[in-house]
This record gives C-alpha cells, sequence and structure tokens, in this order.
C-alpha cells in the first residue's frame, strides 16, 4: 500500500469511530428522562449555550496550538475530551457538572481542526482532493452507522437512553488510543516549516578563494516568522471581495446550521413530549446519508466554467427553502413533518456548504486553507453566539422552542434576500461598467 494511502486510511479510522456515537440523536430525550432532575428550560437556557461559548472561546487558540503542537496531540485530545464527556454524562447527576462537560464539548469540537489539516501535513498536494474526500466519507459512514445503530437499539428496546451512552464511551476510548497510533508529523505550515533551499555556504570563488559566510548569509533569502506568515495569508486572503463574499455566505450558513441542529431535539420534545418510539437516529441517518449525497453532486454540478454570480444566485435561493423547512420544522404539530422539513434542510446545507467552501478555496491564492477555515468558523460561532444570546438565553427575548426556530427559519429567508439583493446590484454595477467601457471604444 502506497504511504499516502496508508496514513489516510490510519486516519479515516479515526474519524470513523469517533462519529459512532449513538447517544447524541436522543441526548435531550436522556437528559429530560428520569435519570437527572433537570428541567427543559434549564437545558434550553443554562446547559446547552455553554456549549456554544466555550466552542468560540477555545477555537481560536486550539487552532493556533495545532499547527505548533503539529496536529496529532489535539487529535489525541479529540478522543481524550470524548472519554471525558461520555463519563461524566453516565456518571453526574448535577446542573453544574453538565456545564462543565459543556465546556469539554467546546474542546472536543474546536479540537477536530487537527482532524482536517493533519492529512494535509502528511501527503503530497496532489493527493489533497483524494485525502480530503476520504476523511469526509469516513465521518459521514461513521454518522450514519451511529444513526442506524441507535434506532435499532431503541426499537428493539435492547437498550434505554442512558445505555446508549455506553457505546458512546466504548468508541471514544477506542479512537483515543487509536489516535496515539497516527504518524507523528515533523513539519506543519507555520511554525515547524522545512527551511528554504540553499546553496553551500563554501563557494568557490573563480580565484580560488572561498565567499564569506556571513556575507552569504545576508544574501539567503529569510522565510518569514510564523506570526508574520499569518498575517500574511489572512491580509492576502482577506482583501480578496471573492473570499469575503464566500466566506460571509460560510459562516452565516454554518451558524444557522449549528443553532438549528443543537437544539432540535428540545423542539421534537414539545411537539411530542411522550412519543411511543422516537424516531431521532433514523432521522439523523437519513439526514446524513442524504447530506453526504447532495453534497457529491454539489461537486459535480458546481464547476469552475459556473459564473460567481450564478452561484450566488443559486445559493441565495437554496437558503430561502432552507428557511422554508426550518418553518415545517416549528410550525407543525406532527412529529413526522417535523422531522421530514429536518432532513430536507440538512441534505440542502450539505450541498450549499459545499459550493461555499469549494469557492472559497478556489480564490484562495497561498496554501491558506485551514487559516481561513479556522477564521470562518470562529466567525460562524460569533453569529450563533450573538443568536444564543438573542434568542435563547435571558439577557436576551428568551423564546420558547417554537419562537426560537421561527427566528431561524427567517434568519435564513434573510440571508436568502440580502445575497439576492447584492447579486442584482452587482449585475448591475458591472452591467453599466461593460456599457461604459463599450461607449468609450466608440468615441
Amino acid at each position: 500500500m502506497k504511504e499516502w494511502l496508508k496514513i489516510s486510511c490510519l486516519l479515516c479510522v479515526f474519524g470513523f469511530i469517533r462519529e459512532i456515537r449513538p447517544s447524541e440523536p436522543y441526548v435531550t430525550e436522556y437528559l429530560l428522562g428520569p435519570w437527572r432532575n433537570i428541567s427543559e428550560t434549564q437545558l434550553t437556557h443554562d446547559v446547552y449555550p455553554v456549549g456554544t461559548y466555550s466552542y468560540l472561546v477555545q477555537l481560536v487558540f486550539v487552532f493556533l496550538i495545532t499547527d505548533f503542537l503539529r496536529y496529532k496531540p489535539l487529535i489525541i485530545t479529540v478522543g481524550a475530551t470524548g472519554v471525558i464527556i461520555w463519563s461524566m454524562l453516565i456518571w453526574t447527576t448535577s446542573l453544574l457538572s453538565l456545564q462543565i462537560l459543556e465546556f469539554f464539548y467546546g474542546t472536543y469540537m474546536a479540537a477536530e481542526v487537527a482532524y482536517y489539516t493533519y492529512i494535509y501535513a502528511k501527503v503530497d498536494k496532489k493527493y489533497y482532493p483524494r485525502v480530503t474526500s476520504h476523511t469526509r466519507a469516513a465521518m459521514f459512514a461513521g454518522k450514519l452507522v451511529s444513526g442506524i445503530t441507535s434506532q435499532l437499539m431503541i426499537n428493539l428496546e435492547l437498550m434505554n437512553y442512558k445505555e446508549l451512552n455506553y457505546i458512546t464511551l466504548a468508541t471514544q476510548i477506542i479512537a483515543m488510543i487509536w489516535a496515539f497510533g497516527l504518524p507523528g508529523v515533523d513539519k506543519s505550515l507555520y511554525f515547524h516549516r522545512e527551511p528554504l533551499p540553499s546553496q553551500d555556504p563554501q563557494t568557490q570563488l573563480p580565484g580560488g578563494g572561498n565567499l564569506e559566510v556571513e556575507a552569504y548569509q545576508e544574501s539567503t533569502p529569510k522565510q518569514p516568522h510564523a506570526l508574520g506568515l499569518l498575517w500574511l495569508h489572512f491580509r492576502n486572503a482577506y482583501t480578496n471581495p471573492r473570499v469575503i463574499q464566500w466566506s460571509l455566505w460560510y459562516a452565516i450558513g454554518l451558524a444557522g446550521y449549528l443553532q438549528v441542529t443543537y437544539y432540535v431535539q428540545v423542539l421534537w420534545k414539545v411537539i411530542e413530549p411522550e412519543p411511543l418510539i422516537a424516531w431521532n437516529g433514523a432521522v439523523d441517518a437519513v439526514l446524513t446519508a442524504l447530506a453526504a449525497l447532495c453534497a457529491l453532486a454539489a461537486g459535480y454540478l458546481h464547476t469552475d466554467r459556473l459564473r460567481p454570480r450564478t452561484s450566488l444566485l443559486t445559493l441565495a435561493l437554496l437558503s430561502a427553502v432552507e428557511g422554508g423547512c426550518v418553518l415545517i420544522c416549528c410550525w407543525t404539530e406532527d412529529i413526522y413533518w417535523s422531522y421530514a422539513g429536518f432532513v430536507l434542510f440538512g441534505a440542502l446545507y450539505g450541498f450549499t456548504i459545499t459550493v461555499a467552501s469549494a469557492e472559497v478555496a478556489r480564490n484562495l491564492q497561498e496554501e491558506s486553507y485551514g487559516l481561513v477555515f479556522g477564521v470562518n468558523t470562529f466567525v460562524a460561532l460569533v453569529f450563533q453566539s450573538l443568536l444564543t444570546m438573542i434568542v435563547v438565553t435571558d439577557t436576551g427575548f428568551e423564546l420558547d422552542a417554537v419562537g426560537q426556530y421561527t427566528v431561524y427559519a427567517f434568519y435564513f429567508i434573510a440571508v436568502a434576500v440580502l445575497y439576492l439583493i447584492s447579486v442584482l446590484v452587482e449585475c448591475l454595477i458591472f452591467r453599466d461598467t461593460e456599457s461604459e467601457k463599450l461607449e468609450n471604444s466608440l468615441d
């Protein structure tokens, strides 16, 4: 087996195992069940927001130390925090312990950046498209297995909501142990770069003498230091209008998606307080499969031949449809319609975020996707935190579940309107510019 493929397989095994978390589709059912003394209001306003804020605060710090520590320690950290989280879910009961758990969940999510960027430091650039598809596919496969497993365990009454956490704990322990076996990383993009190629300082002069080492060193090009290179890549990326345009779309879309998926189990609990069978696991499995297919379709349908304005117009329309799907989720009293709206929303998001990611990457000049990905995710978490403060917590409107999801629906619709207006304005500006060029050429 080729070395790059071997490394890719090793990393994909970690990603696959980590995503097998059958307790996640039923975490709200578990926390509001007889195993813990906590109310729906406490869960929504005092517990879940801690995870959002923790993820936001830790992301930038984790991104920087990921490069400095050369990826592998952070991948191990992902497994270790997973063990901590599900151990606390099983063996603690207090509200404070849940809030501490949510802090670690922020670490668990923030450190995920190491999983996505590790492979780029280990394989040649020509294999990037392949290894990217491998790592994404591994995570989708893990989530699919997880959803199917959880639904079967519940439907066949082999496990209850609490017992599903034991499977998740086991997979996180296995993932952590597996991470120790990943090959180490010798170089990274910013803090551990390869030295620039240089010639022998003892270069012979035509007369038989040697060049002075000091003079040679002065003529050798110097690499910028790590922070200088970070700033250079950041400046080059975010002075490009297209990168800004698509990065903003990426951040806004991700913020809305995180908020919708984070609280949807609470919404379903409101719509159907005591379901005979909660189909959360099946919904998660179907959503994962459709999102994977839509992401794949986006890779084939969205090509370099499409004009950026065409892509923006398409995504604006799809964003409006996403908003409509969220309205279906919250305005219906039938839990199955709410399931259907959520699945369709997730599938459309899989398509739109893939297009946005591709457009961002296409407009970058350097190999700075990891940096831009980190910054865009940070901006998304800022938006998500603002949504949480305004809509969920008592510092804002403190809306109920249906009210929250109504806001999220119109959030996506408003984004669609704003980008539709921006496309129309851009078309008018460029049309006027073209007309002016034509008039000047006639003169």
